[in-house]
């Protein structure tokens, strides 16, 4: 700031520009009119100026007295109502609620919301009333699942079927591209846990079918591979699936089979893939016994040590 103000001092000594033409709408900064004193004293009191910070503007919301009430898990009287299943006083508590978003998406210790415990709890009529009355599906746990990843987790077609329904199609689309902090999205855990209703489901709603886990790329279909899950890759395959997606280390769900059990699982990936992504790479493909033989036979050759001037037998 201060460079800059030097700089204006140097115009100001030095070339007046008299001559400058005189606009309409002033575009100057009225510096060149001040005299010296004037301007040394602004000078001095702009080195002086501090910035005094900004007190956070705290939003009016005053609550009813039950509202502010929590147990020692965080628990709200919502979350205690869900819980509990008291179903008339959960939806009475929601009805004195409708778009007040703060308290129907208050988190307790755990960071669940209300929403993430009607899916618990099987309750899909309440995760109803709380997304028709402004929840936000899209608040994580304390292990940065949705409400829609536990339902997948648990493999509820009704929870499924109320989030994916009701939620709104900017959240939809994100809780579909979503993942928790382990790198899962919602298709990942439903294939993990093995709910094709819910793959299919997802998938049809617009989940990426090709989605990579963040730490090792694995997708869906590798994971049927590694599951030796021989219906959820009939599936993936018809949903259409992307065989030569490979692994982050290379890998595609074809080269995966191999050591593997279930041919037949094999054999369906084998006559889809690309013959580069077929095979493991020779050096993965040698018989892990002559290695062994020759670590064996190296050992073998230290048959001389000693110790202490003792050899050892």
């Amino acid at each position: 700031m201060f460079h800059y103000l030097d700089n204006v001092r140097n115009v100001m000594e030095g070339d007046a520009r008299k001559d400058k033409m005189i606009h309409d709408d002033r575009t100057d900064s009225g510096l060149d009119s001040l005299k010296e004193e004037e301007y040394n004293n602004i000078i001095r009191e702009m080195e002086d100026f501090r910035i005094q910070p900004i007190e956070t503007v705290k939003l009016e919301y005053n609550p009813e007295p039950w509202k502010t009430q929590v147990n020692e898990d965080g628990d709200t009287f919502l979350h205690l109502a869900i819980i509990h299943e008291e179903k008339s006083l959960t939806q009475e508590a929601i009805r004195k609620s409708v778009n007040d978003s703060f308290y129907l998406n208050l988190q307790n210790h755990l960071y669940q919301t209300p929403l993430h415990l009607a899916v618990i709890t099987e309750q899909p009529e309440i995760a109803q009333v709380l997304l028709q009355s402004g929840c936000d599906p899209e608040i994580r746990d304390l292990r940065g699942n949705t409400a829609l990843h536990i339902a997948c987790k648990q493999g509820s077609l009704r929870g499924v079927g109320v989030i994916t329904q009701y939620a709104k199609s900017h959240h939809l689309k994100s809780l579909l591209q979503s993942v928790n902090y382990d790198g899962h999205t919602c298709l990942h855990l439903a294939s993990i846990y093995g709910f094709l209703a819910v793959v299919e489901i997802l998938i049809k709603l617009g989940a990426d079918i090709n989605a990579q886990e963040p730490c090792n790329g694995r997708t869906a279909l590798h994971m049927a591979v590694d599951l030796q899950n021989a219906d959820l890759l009939s599936l993936l395959l018809k949903l259409g699936a992307d065989v030569n997606k490979v692994t982050y280390q290379g890998y595609s769900p074809c080269q995966l089979t191999w050591g593997r059990k279930n041919l037949s699982i094999q054999q369906q990936l084998v006559a889809l893939t690309k013959e580069n992504l077929q095979h493991l790479p020779e050096s993965e493909e040698e018989d892990s016994s002559d290695s062994d033989s020759e670590y064996t036979d190296d050992m073998m050759t230290y048959d001389d040590c000693t110790i202490g001037g003792q050899r050892l037998h």
